[in-house]
């Protein structure tokens, strides 16, 4: 099987912020699957086969006169990732208790010390969202509880899970490359009790966790709430990210229609990563 040719976007942007974030947003709900941030704005993804010529037509923080963009195009191999990623992917520590670095970074002196190959995959600490739920799950004991990675990317947080005594986990991606990352990074970090499924929320039929974690867009987790509900056990946590600070009171309305009930919020840079009890 050949690999997927992809299209690289190079965006600048002024100014850095929010214009980053608002922008990786619209473009991730357009189609595009993977960013890395750059000192100048960011470099944005997508597989050549689901590009089209009206990709940037809902983008709608390009047809704003607040801020200044501009971008190049060109198509790139796949395999051309992993020397693109390298140039701008640098170990970060969440809480200094948890370190995600790529296997060519120095080991630092942490709790937690997480090994991942992203390649094209979203979820390495640096997005606000990730840096979220890596707090979330810190701050929770998980010791023998039953967990779910929804939209897991990279694998990064079903692997912190395990670090944390999670058993049995389930890591879920509809995306194929995030599904093949998922497992090597999971057998990277020599994960046992981590199981990766390559579908979406209908693989949840007749599954039940103590704790679902789901880092997605605001539009499929409202789409799936009920899904996340019925999977989760009594007493369960939910916890949510991938949206913004005004999206919370769609987001709370819909958990609240299944017994989801808000205990917690965290707040980066505008994004939201919030704690749902059942």
């Amino acid at each position: 099987m050949s690999n997927p040719i992809y299209l690289g976007y190079y965006f600048k942007v002024e100014p850095l912020q929010p214009t980053t974030d608002i922008l990786i947003a619209e473009l991730g709900a357009a189609g595009f699957e993977s960013f890395v941030e750059t000192e100048e704005g960011v470099s944005a993804y997508i597989q050549k086969e689901e590009w089209h010529d009206a990709i940037l037509e809902d983008v709608d923080i390009l047809k704003s006169s607040e801020f200044k963009i501009s971008f190049t195009l060109e198509e790139i191999e796949q395999t051309n990732w992993n020397s693109e990623w390298e140039k701008n992917f640098h170990p970060i520590i969440v809480d200094d208790r948890c370190s995600v670095r790529a296997p060519f970074h120095e080991k630092p002196q942490t709790e937690y010390d997480i090994i991942i190959e992203p390649k094209m995959s979203f979820g390495t600490g640096h997005h606000e969202t990730t840096h979220m739920m890596i707090q979330h799950i810190l701050n929770t004991d998980l010791k023998n509880q039953k967990v779910l990675d929804m939209g897991c990317g990279t694998g990064v947080l079903a692997i912190l899970a395990e670090m944390k005594g999670a058993q049995p986990i389930d890591a879920i991606d509809y995306d194929n490359w995030c599904y093949l990352n998922s497992l090597e990074n999971a057998e990277r970090n020599n994960c046992a009790q981590v199981t990766v499924l390559e579908g979406d929320a209908v693989l949840l039929e007749g599954k039940h966790y103590d704790v679902i974690i789901a880092n997605i867009n605001r539009n499929i987790l409202l789409n799936d709430m009920e899904v996340y509900a019925k999977a989760l056990n009594n007493d369960g946590l939910l916890f949510l990210s991938g949206f913004y600070n005004e999206d919370i009171p769609i987001i709370e309305a819909e958990c609240n229609k299944y017994n989801l009930n808000r205990v917690e919020t965290l707040e980066r840079n505008h994004w939201v990563a919030l704690k749902f009890e059942k």
